[in-house]
């Protein structure tokens, strides 16, 4: 078995495990339905890919599954409306004394 020639000092040892570590996955929000998503991959939650529909993600589902499925979709679709005011203003909706003060 090898055995070292020189003793490893702390500082050595912790110079060299400083770099050891795992960094967090950096994620992008999906366009369509605001969930996380790691960057260039298709949305699992909607199935959407730059703005393109890519995979069906309703065809899969039953009949129960899908109506539960498309009632989230809708709330985080009402939900992006009521916080994206700026939204509002590029298409040329008048935004309402509430809207105005959140800002």
């Amino acid at each position: 078995m090898a055995v070292p020639k020189h003793r490893h000092t702390k500082s050595k040892r912790n110079k060299v495990r400083m770099h050891l570590y795992i960094r967090p996955a950096v994620l992008a929000l999906c366009k369509k339905c605001k969930n996380k998503v790691l960057p260039y991959t298709v949305c699992k939650n909607c199935g959407y890919y730059k703005g393109q529909e890519v995979i069906n993600v309703l065809g899969k589902l039953n009949k129960k599954e899908k109506k539960q499925r498309e009632k989230k979709i809708q709330e985080t679709e009402k939900q992006q409306k009521i916080e994206d005011p700026e939204s509002q203003r590029r298409t040329g909706n008048p935004m309402t004394m509430e809207e105005l003060s959140k800002k």
